[in-house]
């Protein structure tokens, strides 16, 4: 039997409403929907998309991947409620395989919510929004923003550093966190790949347990990696500093979530 929605799952889903409504997605609407994880977004944008519309979710992961439900078990639930039949979800699907393709205009967005660094490196990410340039002439994006405006939220940026950090080393990891880019780095890559911007807004993110959520991952899934990492002592030594800051940091009365902010940008050319 499943359980009735936490305050969290709530909360997550009123955000995920803010970036479809900020996004303007329209009923009708053929979407690709990137890094789409356990549908979360998915089912929102089904919803917006309305029954004429339909939302195609890839991921690179494996439907064996995650917890407390795996992708698979999540996005089967979706697909057995009211907006199964406007959901197709892939799996260990690489966009930037030859041959995982799809035909120009073969959808009118491509949405990127929070998945962008799950991303190994800036160079695929590179790579994926120059290859789905001819798919889609808009594509919708949403990332957390490095740039705290808040005391609370510095455990959180110092939790996706330091996962950053310490995955950068790790070539096969599955970790959430693996290339935390700045916004303006975000911005150049837009601009380097052919896409210009049309609309920016900041969704509110206050109510949000992500940053906790990163904390905990960060001390006690990446830290303990740390001593058997083939890395140089100076390394090993400055990411046992940033684990001491950020245990440190554990213990304010209040860990927030960082600031967020959503693009909507058009194919340019």
């Amino acid at each position: 039997m499943r359980s009735e929605p936490t305050p969290q799952d709530l909360a997550q889903a009123q955000y995920r409403e803010t970036l479809a409504s900020g996004w303007e997605i329209l009923p009708g609407a053929r979407i690709l929907e990137i890094a789409c994880g356990q549908g979360d977004m998915s089912a929102v944008l089904a919803r917006a998309v309305g029954p004429e519309g339909h939302v195609t979710g890839v991921d690179i992961a494996s439907p064996e991947y995650g917890a407390p439900l795996t992708l698979g078990e999540a996005t089967a639930l979706i697909k057995a409620g009211p907006l199964g039949d406007r959901l197709t979800f892939r799996f260990q699907t690489d966009l930037l395989d030859d041959a995982v393709t799809f035909p120009d205009e073969a959808f009118d967005a491509v949405v990127l919510a929070h998945g962008a660094w799950y991303f190994s490196s800036l160079d695929q990410l590179r790579a994926t929004l120059r290859r789905v340039r001819s798919w889609a002439p808009v594509l919708h994006i949403a990332e957390w923003d490095l740039e705290p405006t808040a005391l609370a939220q510095v455990p959180h940026l110092v939790a996706v550093l330091l996962q950053g950090m310490i995955e950068g080393y790790q070539p096969n990891s599955e970790a959430n966190v693996r290339t935390p880019f700045s916004r303006q780095q975000l911005l150049r890559l837009l601009a380097e790949t052919g896409w210009d911007i049309t609309h920016a807004f900041r969704p509110d993110t206050s109510t949000l347990a992500d940053g906790a959520w990163e904390v905990d991952l960060a001390l006690h899934d990446s830290l303990p990696t740390v001593a058997e990492m083939p890395v140089p002592d100076a390394v090993r030594d400055q990411l046992h500093a940033q684990g001491d800051i950020l245990r440190a940091l554990a213990t304010l009365p209040v860990i927030g979530t960082l600031p967020s902010y959503a693009l909507s940008v058009r194919r340019s050319g």
